[in-house]
């Protein structure tokens, strides 16, 4: 019979529909096994309305089997088949639907799951197959014929013998090159794997003869489509086990099915540890995306904010809007609304544990907590109101995890300032000077440790009308109106003092006395917006370096030293200058900030100790 050529606008869009609309070659069997679901999903459907039709549900299933030998892969259906002309019509045109066409011109189309929808996904097969036959005897019919093709060439139909009706789609494989390895697509192991990973919930089983015997690779109907009352907790967590890869069961799970005006199941784990890259560049965010029981994509990350992109989970509608390949989904409202909804759910559920359960919010705290408050400093603050109530940080009460509204709950009547500190560990913050002055007063302090917390803090600006204020501010007032105007007094005094100190240490911006120090004879306080803990993190940072905090030296006035200070001044100030490196060295000790010349200093140290 002579070769047609196919009904498209050029050979070209052929070759578009081979070669460039997948990006993955193996994606080929979901799309062929796609079709044959939609060939079954029509006979079940017409047996519905059509009396005269004897159809078993029950005995509708696909079958996968492999001829090694003539390198042939078969994928078979039971289905309704297609006429002589419905294969000229739906496999002579390129970007024709059967599927699309059929579901249209029913109106109780929202009743039935048609998983195809462009009509493209059929040619994928010539990404691995050298030649493509299309077996098919539609029901009620006596004939049957073969559709046969070898890529952008054409294709013919014949009429052959066929016994039932339904549709039997037979690959010959593409040869090896050094390139692809088209034989892995006739191994049981490969294809049960491909099954598995893009296929799993056709609503038929998918058979396939291992060790002389027929099984059902599928599961058929899938978790998250199964009523929550009949799940046990040990189904739900080898299930994450299984598909997410984790040793350690989740905290929590939610399972959702949402119905209305956009439908969709999910399944949501929130782990009980971060994974070993989730704080690396490799990590990637997003939750497996599913059409109908069939993976669109492995992790779709606009269905997850940045700050909650710790969970793992499955999502699965019937409303999203695919592209042409249904290897990804086009933005718009309906992927939106879902997103929004599975996010308020989560927020939801933390509040939950955060509440009734808080041994395991403090454990899913310490491994996510950072991102929690990365999410309030991220994207300009734009999700600080929604994170606020569920971050955490130390307290110097008792050394445990406290939120902001219990620390607010604690404070003094007459208290309007949060009080933090920062540092590498909470014991170094605890030690530090001005830690220990705003304590030795009855005030609670925050101890911040991981460097993104201070940036949080800065966004938040305030919690419950009460401003943030870091202890080593220089604004820091503790002390009454009366006692501060004599520190000033004494501080304008010292003035010459701390200018021939400052010549040794220029890199500070002052040199003052405070009376917030109890035992300690320095600390290092800060001026403007960019503190300590900041500039560490800042300079952390590729191509961030040079960014300095504005550096106070506070010297203790009520301590000793402050004697050895005063005297050096009247009597020799180039010893006071190598006074004055050693104090501002031990500040920076104590802010765990290095000492650019360690040297000079340790000699200075002993010379200092010799006199």
């Amino acid at each position: 019979m002579k070769k047609k050529e196919f009904k498209a606008e050029s050979k070209k869009l052929m070759d578009l529909m081979i070669n460039s609309i997948y990006t993955n070659k193996e994606i080929f069997l979901r799309e062929i096994i796609s079709n044959a679901s939609d060939a079954l999903d029509k006979l079940h459907y017409e047996s519905l309305t059509n009396k005269s039709m004897k159809v078993d549900p029950k005995k509708l299933d696909i079958i996968i089997s492999i001829d090694k030998d003539n390198r042939k892969l078969i994928i078979s259906d039971n289905g309704i088949g297609m006429t002589k002309d419905e294969l000229e019509t739906n496999l002579g045109t390129i970007a024709r639907s059967g599927s699309l066409d059929f579901k249209e011109n029913n109106e109780s189309k929202k009743n039935i799951d048609i998983i195809g929808q462009f009509g493209v996904g059929f040619y994928s097969a010539f990404m691995v197959a050298k030649k493509v036959e299309v077996v098919s005897k539609a029901y009620g019919s006596d004939e049957a014929n073969i559709w046969t093709s070898e890529g952008v060439d054409g294709y013919q139909i014949e009429s052959t013998k066929k016994e039932n009706s339904g549709t039997d789609v037979i690959l010959t494989l593409k040869d090896d090159n050094d390139d692809e390895n088209y034989s892995k697509f006739l191994e049981n192991y490969e294809l049960e794997s491909l099954i598995k990973k893009y296929s799993d919930y056709i609503t038929y089983p998918i058979k396939m003869t291992k060790d002389s015997k027929e099984e059902v690779i599928n599961d058929l109907v899938p978790i998250w489509k199964r009523n929550k009352k009949s799940i046990k907790d040990e189904e739900y967590n080898t299930f994450y086990a299984d598909k997410f890869m984790d040793y350690e069961p989740p905290i929590t799970r939610i399972h959702t099915s949402a119905e209305g005006t956009i439908e969709y199941n999910s399944l949501i784990f929130i782990p009980s540890h971060a994974s070993f890259d989730f704080y690396t560049k490799e990590y990637e965010k997003g939750l497996q995306l599913y059409s109908n029981g069939v993976l669109i994509m492995e992790k779709c990350p606009d269905l997850v904010p940045d700050y909650l992109s710790f969970i793992k989970g499955v999502v699965d509608s019937p409303d999203l809007p695919l592209n042409i390949s249904r290897e990804t989904i086009q933005q718009n409202r309906v992927l939106k609304t879902i997103a929004n909804s599975i996010e308020n759910k989560i927020l939801k559920e933390l509040e939950e544990l955060r509440d009734n359960k808080r041994d395991d919010y403090n454990k899913f705290f310490e491994s996510f907590g950072m991102q929690l408050k990365y999410g309030v400093y991220a994207d300009y603050g734009m999700y600080k109101d929604k994170i606020q109530d569920l971050i955490m940080f130390v307290s110097s009460k008792d050394k445990k995890l406290s939120t902001l509204k219990e620390y607010t709950d604690r404070m003094k009547k007459d208290q309007n300032i949060i009080y933090y500190a920062c540092g590498e560990s909470v014991d170094k913050v605890d030690l530090l000077p001005q830690v220990d002055a705003v304590k030795e007063r009855g005030f609670e302090v925050l101890y911040c440790t991981d460097y993104v917390d201070e940036f949080a803090i800065k966004m938040l600006q305030k919690y419950n009308d009460k401003e943030f204020k870091n202890v080593c501010d220089e604004t820091l007032e503790l002390d009454s109106k009366e006692e501060v105007e004599e520190l000033n007094k004494k501080n304008e005094k010292s003035k010459d003092m701390f200018n021939i100190m400052k010549e040794a240490i220029p890199e500070i911006k002052d040199i003052r006395f405070t009376n917030k120090l109890k035992n300690h004879p320095v600390c290092l306080s800060t001026s403007g917006p960019v503190s300590v803990e900041m500039e560490k993190a800042m300079n952390a940072i590729p191509n961030e370096a040079g960014i300095k905090a504005e550096k106070i030296l506070e010297i203790n006035e009520n301590h000793e030293i402050v004697k050895k200070l005063e005297g050096l001044y009247k009597k020799d100030k180039e010893e006071l200058k190598k006074y004055a490196k050693v104090l501002y060295a031990q500040s920076l000790l104590i802010e765990g900030l290095s000492i650019e010349n360690p040297t000079e200093i340790s000699n200075l140290i002993v010379d200092i100790m010799s006199k």
